[in-house]
């Protein structure tokens, strides 16, 4: 498999700034078996029924960049990755070396402790509730903005803060278009993976021989991989809402069946992989050359190329505030 089989060109303009507004008004290229066809997100309540699971990913953005200026004068910038310990946090800093002290606002510091290659360990003084208050959630480098997008980049349904980036598919929810699904009787179950900064990373020939991507942190509890089981016996269709809750169903199956389980998941999911546990997939349209291209890949085969085709002639949005594509 070749990295570059995976490519396609994209006209600029087609990278969505903006998400929709309401949420669910956004379009959903549909594709079933031969048939494409196009509708808006919110004809979900009238396409899904009560035979159906969307499995959801309940992580939370967190507003990890935090803009400050280093005691020495000049601007600095820390974007946070995973809490290492009380105050200690792993990190990717811009203009930042060891030993360094920045303010990022009144009283609030931190001090650049250890250098890892282009991460960086950070220790601060102050806890979770401050970065909420102070800190920026980050956007894709492709979404060309610098105001803070910590309500348009969060799903309505978003608990666990984590993720340093959003399970983007989950974005076209309403909270009204869920009530409309749940009255129709469709299952919604929830799990977690905390989205990492290495899902906009380039996929290279090393993952492709390790059949391995950045690892990430999941959960799905007993009660949930219970009544998933159950539903899979009773013959009803498992939907993935977005790559992720893909993963993380696809991390835990054993025999057929999904296991409770909680850690880190670094499945790398391209051809010729077969799905073992989910049956669909609504996700966005992804980058070029990307790992979650090649998932998609998975499930369509060398169809992905038409229907990524047809996105583009119909000038779909694309990418994460982008419309969505239901692959049934």
């Amino acid at each position: 498999m070749k990295i570059d089989d995976f490519d396609y060109e994209l006209p600029i303009d087609l990278i969505a700034q903006e998400p929709a507004n309401p949420r669910d008004s956004c379009r959903l290229l549909v594709v079933e078996g031969d048939k494409i066809t196009h509708k808006h997100f919110y004809d979900l309540a009238e396409m899904l029924t009560n035979n159906d699971v969307l499995v959801i990913n309940r992580s939370r953005v967190f507003p990890a960049r935090l803009l400050g200026r280093k005691e020495s004068g000049g601007r600095a910038e820390i974007l946070l990755i995973s809490k290492l310990g009380d105050f200690r946090w792993l990190a990717l800093g811009k203009g930042v070396k060891m030993g360094q002290r920045i303010c990022f606002a009144d009283n609030y510091f931190g001090e650049i402790i250890k250098i890892y290659g282009k991460e960086v360990e950070v220790k601060l003084n102050f806890g979770e509730e401050v970065i909420e208050e102070i800190g920026i959630v980050p956007l894709p480098p492709y979404i060309k903005s610098d105001g803070d997008r910590r309500e348009e980049y969060q799903t309505v349904y978003a608990k666990e803060t984590g993720s340093s980036a959003a399970p983007t598919a989950g974005l076209h929810f309403s909270k009204e278009l869920l009530k409309k699904l749940k009255k129709k009787g469709v299952e919604i179950e929830e799990v977690v993976l905390q989205v990492g900064l290495g899902t906009f990373g380039e996929v290279t020939t090393k993952n492709i021989k390790e059949k391995k991507l950045h690892s990430e942190f999941y959960e799905i509890d007993r009660p949930t991989a219970l009544r998933l089981n159950e539903a899979k016996v009773a013959g009803k269709r498992i939907i993935a809402i977005g790559t992720t809750s893909l993963r993380v169903l696809e991390s835990v199956v054993e025999n057929g069946k999904v296991q409770a389980k909680r850690g880190r998941t670094d499945i790398f999911i391209y051809p010729p992989y077969r799905l073992k546990f989910v049956d669909s997939l609504i996700t966005n349209f992804h980058l070029p050359k990307s790992s979650l291209v090649m998932l998609v890949a998975v499930i369509l085969g060398e169809k992905w190329r038409e229907v990524y085709g047809v996105a583009v002639k119909k000038k779909y949005r694309f990418f994460s505030f982008g419309d969505a594509m239901w692959i049934r």
